[in-house]
């Protein structure tokens, strides 16, 4: 398991596509990967749970994989999350 804190620079935040992109992203690894702020934790994978969070360009998020493919999967959503588009 590695846990690695992530601050969001997508220009818009995480609105709807930006999210439904990411579960994209997450979706692709075997991993379980979780998504932090304060005191929620959701499924990357969840478009519903991500959309709960609303998070903002230049929020800090805590991003957890754990499985077999956890460094890959770290370094796909830290690249599309650090990704000023």
């Amino acid at each position: 398991m590695i846990k690695k804190p992530i601050t969001i620079q997508i220009a818009n935040g995480l609105e709807a596509r930006p999210v439904a992109l990411l579960v994209q992203v997450a979706s692709q690894y075997m991993s379980e990967i979780h998504v932090e702020v304060g005191e929620k934790r959701v499924n990357a994978k969840s478009i519903m749970g991500m959309m709960t969070l609303g998070l903002e360009t230049g929020e800090n998020i805590e991003v957890e994989a754990s499985g077999v493919d956890e460094e890959e999967a770290m370094a796909d959503i830290e690249k599309y999350l650090s990704a000023a588009c």
